[in-house]
């Protein structure tokens, strides 16, 4: 990617309000909604199975890519792209800020 490219994403910090299995996708994944301030809610689909339970998703703060086109992942239309580190064997690691940020903000 360019780095003109890379400088049109718009990253920002969201909270995490809603998490459920995303039944019928290939590879293991959840239904996020998540909450960006002014922005307002955004749903994600995440393939973030392998390392994290539904339950304890709910309340994290995570980095997403806010302004890509829509995409329909199993039915399921994601409207952020929630950013994670391989961390090897399948298992997808989530980028979240090492202290708590207002919603919305824009990593820079």
């Amino acid at each position: 990617m360019a780095t003109d490219e890379l400088g049109a994403l718009e990253i920002r910090v969201g909270t995490i309000v809603g998490a459920q299995v995303l039944r019928g996708a290939r590879t293991p994944a959840y239904a996020l909604s998540i909450d960006f301030g002014e922005l307002g809610q955004r749903a994600s689909s995440a393939e973030i199975a392998d390392l994290y339970e539904a339950q304890e998703l709910v309340g994290l703060q995570v980095v997403a890519v806010v302004n890509l086109p829509a995409r329909r992942v199993a039915g399921f239309e994601s409207r952020a792209l929630v950013l994670a580190v391989d961390a090897g064997k399948g298992e997808n690691v989530l980028l979240m800020p090492e202290r708590p940020v207002p919603d919305g903000s824009r990593v820079v």
